[in-house]
């Protein structure tokens, strides 16, 4: 896992509250396992994405593990709610990776 700069994480970690945020809502209503299939997979998607980009963070595997647990255990609710930070962490991971691909030169002493 790379570190990121200090204005980088600032960046990353709004972009994970809004992305968050946007999916709240969606939330209010009891979820169904249909609902976290589809979150799940979403999450999934995300998080292969991050894989190409060898840009994976382990928060979102821990993420993705909790989804499953408490999808076994009925809780689609927290379910859905951790598959969909898992697919918010993923896809910051990968702006991280897309972002870090070219922003390391200028950090590069000339």
């Amino acid at each position: 896992m790379k570190m990121i700069s200090g204005k980088m994480a600032l960046f990353a970690l709004a972009a994970v509250v809004m992305l968050l945020a946007a999916t709240s809502t969606s939330l209010l209503a009891a979820a169904s396992e249909a609902d976290f299939n589809a979150a799940y997979a979403e999450a999934e998607a995300a998080n292969k994405q991050a894989g190409a980009l060898r840009d994976q963070w382990t928060t979102t595997a821990a993420a993705l593990a909790s989804a499953k647990k408490a999808a076994e255990a009925g809780n689609f609710d927290a379910a859905v709610a951790e598959a969909k930070e898992a697919e918010a962490l993923a896809k910051a991971s990968v702006f991280q990776a897309t972002h870090e691909k070219e922003a390391w030169k200028a950090e590069v002493i000339r």
